[in-house]
């Protein structure tokens, strides 16, 4: 994951800021608000860097994200700044820094914006970005040391499986991520892993166009639909993806909607929960629904 080189020297017109008229939590402290935005983030970053996080407390994968981010600070004994932004309630700011959608990261190297990510990362790949962040605020001139990588002991079961993935077998990574959440049963990368290896066992012996074709011309077949549906996942066409088996929801009933729904759920699972698509396609599921 590299950092989008447009996004150093971003301009931002901070000038229209007022200070907002809401409410805001005393007793959070690492809040980046209107009234402390300046002398609380951006003209620290002249001396290490700053990382502020646009999230929402409706969305709570963005809430954990927040806490991963503040812990990964304080592991690194504060060499660097983190800040994080209630995009409900600090609307001027969020306009300001031009946030479209949650999350969103962005760093300040000696008052340079630099645009970070925009989806949901697991712990290490924010540690290799803090990392190439300190890279450069070296570069920029910036009096620091980057901090010591700490290496994660991997997880027997996650070890297990990224051997068999090496060896092309799905099946057995399979197995290793099954035994992996019967340990740990909300363990997220094992979730993530289990349906990707499952979804990949599904299509092996597809013909993806065929397939799709398929499914185009027969549009009442339930498993014609699955099928078609797994094949666009994978080639990373998640809203066409969505788009068939919500349609077949609409269109069925009985256990052929209750499968397509249930199906619809398993591929939600693997894309970003920040993808426009995954967000609207689950208000078109809950309306065909309800």
């Amino acid at each position: 994951m590299s950092m989008p080189p447009a996004g150093f020297g971003r301009a931002f017109d901070l000038s229209s800021l007022t200070k907002p008229k809401v409410e805001v939590d005393a007793t959070a402290s690492d809040e980046a608000t209107v009234e402390n935005f300046m002398a609380d983030y951006v003209s620290r970053s002249k001396e290490k860097p700053v990382v502020l996080l646009a999230y929402s407390p409706r969305s709570a994968a963005t809430v954990e994200l927040r806490q991963l981010m503040a812990s990964i600070a304080k592991e690194d004994n504060e060499s660097w700044i983190f800040g994080a932004i209630n995009a409900d309630t600090q609307v001027q700011l969020v306009q300001a820094l031009k946030i479209t959608a949650v999350p969103f990261a962005i760093a300040f190297i000696n008052e340079q914006p630099v645009a970070l990510f925009d989806r949901i990362y697991p712990r290490e790949q924010i540690v290799m970005v803090i990392t190439k962040l300190f890279e450069l605020a070296k570069e920029q001139g910036l009096n620091v040391q980057v901090p010591e990588v700490k290496e994660i002991p991997m997880e027997p079961e996650e070890a297990a499986a990224l051997s068999a993935l090496e060896k092309g077998d799905y099946s057995g990574a399979a197995m290793a991520y099954r035994n992996w959440l019967m340990r740990k049963p909300d363990e997220p990368v094992a979730k993530i892993g289990l349906a990707q290896c499952e979804l990949m066992i599904r299509i092996s012996a597809l013909n993806p166009a065929l397939t799709v074709k398929d499914a185009d011309s027969d549009p009442t077949s339930i498993e014609k639909a699955v099928m078609a549906a797994d094949v666009e996942i994978a080639q990373g066409l998640q809203k066409n993806a969505f788009a068939r088996l919500i349609s077949f929801v609409k269109n069925s009933s009985g256990d052929e909607k209750k499968q397509a729904k249930e199906h619809l759920l398993l591929l939600f699972q693997l894309v970003d929960p920040a993808d426009p698509d995954l967000i609207r396609s689950r208000n078109e599921l809950a309306s065909a629904l309800f």
